[in-house]
């Protein structure tokens, strides 16, 4: 069984920053792609930033310049640094990562239980 465990969100004025984590645990063999989505009330979820084994990233780009997305692989951990926080970026953040449990097995994507951010004006 693999979880992901989110922390770091919280209630934060406009302009200042906040660091999420999320780390990977369980059974599991290798870890592909990592990334953080968010979900604004009445929104659909969205891709914020994505970064593969060897730290390729990609960015939404109402987020890039301001948010960078970093991992550790030996801790099985993805980082999201966001800078210069808007009142638009209040939503719940959720950690995905695909994870192979054995070494013959396929990618499957898992979700962490979300993080709320919440940036006053």
């Amino acid at each position: 069984q693999v979880q992901l465990v989110e922390s770091g969100g919280g209630l934060v004025q406009a302009g200042t920053s906040l660091r999420l984590s999320c780390a990977a645990s369980g059974s599991i063999f290798s870890i592909n792609a990592m990334g953080w989505y968010r979900q604004a009330p009445g929104k659909q979820r969205e891709l914020v930033a994505a970064i593969t084994k060897v730290g390729t990233t990609n960015y939404a780009d109402s987020v890039k310049g301001r948010f960078t997305i970093s991992r550790d692989n030996a801790k099985n951990t993805v980082y999201l640094q966001m800078n210069s926080l808007k009142p638009e970026d209040t939503a719940v953040y959720y950690c995905n990562a695909g994870v192979r449990v054995e070494y013959r097995g396929s990618y499957v994507p898992y979700w962490g239980q979300g993080t709320q951010v919440t940036v006053s004006s």
